[in-house]
């Protein structure tokens, strides 16, 4: 084992070596092409923050190294942080980053454990490659049940705001504006779609791109709601009322069904551990009272 922890420890640094060589000769020459093109075109010299130009540059060499290990972007990985309300091109960026770092701070803090040294390199190597995946996978989550919780709420202030004679983009962004603070999420799609259509994409992919973001039921039955009242001409107040209507029953039969099954799934707690307490509480001083008598008439 020793031999092994110090072939371990010398291949990390080592590594370590050459990766800061790659990174230093990577930053002299584009240091150096940077104020070529800033001379050249006469551009102002611009001096960031230390931080943010050490990550910047950080940020850019992972980049390089990424694309030469074949580790990029893809339209999949889009998606996913589109679904988690992440829409920055920093974001990814940062993603991809973690999980080529994770792993080999991982391995490099297993090279310190001079028992199972090599069971402790794989293990946290493991747990840093999978650890930005999961994280993005709960934040995806926490705001599809984010949203769903604020369906009902922006579901009844469009059905009063059409109602009130507003068209339904002009809803939409009264919407989105009024649940900026209790809301965010549903704020923020509200918000997307106003931009799409603004830029020219048409109204019913604008819907649909929410429906694909977010992969929720009721908000994919609202989108189909919305696009068959827009291609029949079904008045979109009553359609709205409608929807209301049997989202406030689902609800109710959801909460009914929860309700019904509390009972079933608090027989196991009450045979484990209440009802053994109670036949102690109550059968206890009667048991040692029985006890008692029996030591008293044997005396």
């Amino acid at each position: 084992m020793p031999l092994l922890y110090e072939l371990a420890l010398s291949s990390t640094l080592f590594f370590l070596t050459a990766l800061a060589f790659y990174f230093l000769l990577q930053l002299r020459s584009a240091r150096i092409a940077r104020r070529l093109v800033q001379v050249t075109q006469g551009q102002p010299v611009k001096r960031p923050s230390a931080a943010k130009a050490t990550g910047r540059r950080l940020m850019q060499r992972i980049g390089h190294l990424r694309l030469r290990l074949g580790i990029a972007s893809n339209e999949k990985l889009a998606r996913r942080f589109a679904c988690a309300g992440m829409r920055k091109p920093d974001a990814i960026e940062i993603y991809l980053t973690a999980r080529i770092l994770a792993p080999i701070a991982g391995i490099i803090g297993a090279t310190f454990l001079r028992t199972h040294t090599l069971l402790a390199m794989v293990i946290l190597a493991a747990v840093g490659y999978l650890g930005p995946d999961l994280w993005l996978e709960r934040k995806i989550k926490g705001r599809r049940h984010r949203i769903h919780r604020s369906m009902p709420d922006a579901i009844d202030l469009l059905v009063i705001c059409v109602d009130a004679g507003l068209g339904l983009d002009q809803a939409m962004m009264r919407v989105g504006q009024e649940l900026t603070v209790s809301h965010p999420d549903i704020h923020q799609e509200f918000l997307q779609i106003n931009r799409e259509q603004r830029a020219g994409r048409p109204r019913l992919d604008a819907w649909q791109g929410m429906a694909e973001r977010t992969q929720l039921p009721d908000v994919q039955n609202f989108v189909s709601m919305l696009t068959q009242t827009e291609r029949f001409g079904t008045p979109i107040a009553r359609a709205l009322n409608t929807f209301s209507d049997g989202m406030r029953l689902t609800r109710k039969q959801i909460a009914e069904e929860k309700a019904a099954k509390t009972s079933v799934k608090l027989l196991f707690p009450l045979v484990l551990f209440i009802f053994p307490c109670i036949f102690i509480v109550l059968l206890g001083p009667a048991g040692i009272s029985v006890v008692n008598t029996f030591r008293h008439i044997h005396h």
